[in-house]
């Protein structure tokens, strides 16, 4: 786990902290000592890009809907589109930008948030991070 404070950290070291996340199967208890840190290098990273969009995998649309609103809560965005319902486990894509809020069911085996940083130039934020867990911010 890294040592890095979560009050100074830097737009590459707050991209580093989250890279750990890309793909890998993370639960809750390997994030719990950097809960705070995995926070903030996002808060972090999502200042340096124009929009996000989100990607949810989850066991249900519940959970779906309610990863999806508490990261459009803490990264303030105002929309809180409803996901339509889907039986079993679900794929949740949603573009603030747009409005467009997709769901479908899931076969994967991989559960969390995506979050993929959208800029409109290149030194800005331009990367996808994830699986970040779903109840980061609960």
């Amino acid at each position: 786990m890294s040592t890095l404070n979560a009050d100074n950290l830097t737009l590459e070291s707050a991209r580093k902290v989250l890279r750990r996340f890309i793909c890998l199967d993370q639960t809750t208890a390997e994030l719990a000592p950097d809960r705070v840190q995995v926070r903030q290098a996002l808060l972090l990273v999502a200042n340096h890009s124009d929009y996000q969009i989100f990607g949810i995998c989850a066991d249900s649309t519940d959970q779906a809907n309610a990863a999806l609103k508490d990261y459009l809560n803490a990264l303030g965005y105002e929309q809180r589109p409803e996901v339509s319902p889907q039986e079993g486990a679900v794929y949740v894509k949603f573009n603030p930008r747009t409005g467009r809020c997709h769901a479908d069911s899931y076969t994967g085996n991989h559960r969390g948030v995506l979050v993929s940083c959208q800029s409109a130039y290149d030194e800005d934020v331009n990367e996808t991070f994830g699986h970040l867990p779903l109840d980061l911010w609960s």
